[in-house]
């Protein structure tokens, strides 16, 4: 029979030698033997055990717990449970790299932005705010709207050319604002021709959804509860204008 060392079990699990001898002293995982001079002396047996402690250590399972089935949960039991850790924790990177996503849109619109929106990323309920805005979305929006603007509506999370197009749609009335040009002047006219086109598409042509957005984006307060990315009032008065004026217009 072949033993192993605690520092040999340590290096071929990959984890510390402490973690190794602490599990020994709480009579969690004992080696088969100790030598003469007490070094703890390891089979693949007990590996095997040491193996499932880690498996479920990582399903959050406390010691406590461990050390009270683990001789009686079968491998399929353990399996099934860090395959559900895994899948909890996929969901936690997926919002996390959403949210990242998101911080880097937020730059190009910006240039800078606060230390705070970082602080999500070090593990703040990313889940729970994203529960909260669903709730929210369902006190504004029927089923078949939320159906539509999930499917069409840019999201700062995403990286696709359509959010490219409402940030640049931003920047050229920012740029109309410092340069003192109107809603009615040129460039303000092919701003706003330019989002009715843009709102055609995500709307699909469905003007009180259109209206109904519209109004909740015009609002600080509801926007924020929405989740929307906050776009300067100016911005907003800007291009309320120039769509009144080209609607006039035609």
């Amino acid at each position: 029979m072949n033993y192993f060392s605690s520092g040999e079990v340590a290096k071929k699990l990959g984890v510390s030698l402490r973690t190794v001898r602490y599990y020994d002293d709480i009579e969690l995982v004992e080696p088969t033997k100790k030598d003469d001079s007490g070094r703890r002396l390891y089979t693949e047996e007990d590996i095997l055990q040491l193996q499932k402690v880690l498996l479920l250590k990582e399903t959050a399972m406390p010691l406590k717990d461990i050390q009270k089935v683990l001789n009686q949960i079968t491998m399929e039991r353990v399996l099934l449970l860090h395959k559900g850790q895994l899948e909890e924790n996929l969901v936690k990177v997926k919002l996390s790299l959403d949210h990242t996503h998101s911080l880097l849109n937020m730059l190009k619109l910006e240039k800078d932005i606060q230390w705070e929106h970082l602080i999500p990323l070090l593990g703040e309920d990313l889940e729970g705010k994203r529960q909260q805005r669903a709730a929210e979305m369902e006190l504004v929006f029927s089923e078949e709207e939320q159906v539509v603007m999930q499917q069409n509506l840019p999201k700062l999370e995403d990286n696709p050319v359509e959010v490219a197009k409402w940030i640049n749609i931003i920047k050229r009335i920012e740029l109309c604002l410092a340069e003192g040009k109107k809603p009615g002047s040129e460039a303000g006219q092919l701003i706003a021709e330019d989002v009715m086109i843009l709102s055609e598409e995500t709307f699909k042509g469905d003007a009180e959804l259109a209206e109904k957005f519209w109004v909740v984006r015009k609002s600080e307060g509801a926007s924020a509860e929405l989740g929307f990315y906050p776009v300067r009032q100016e911005v907003l008065e800007f291009l309320e204008e120039a769509m009144k004026e080209t609607a006039v217009s035609s």
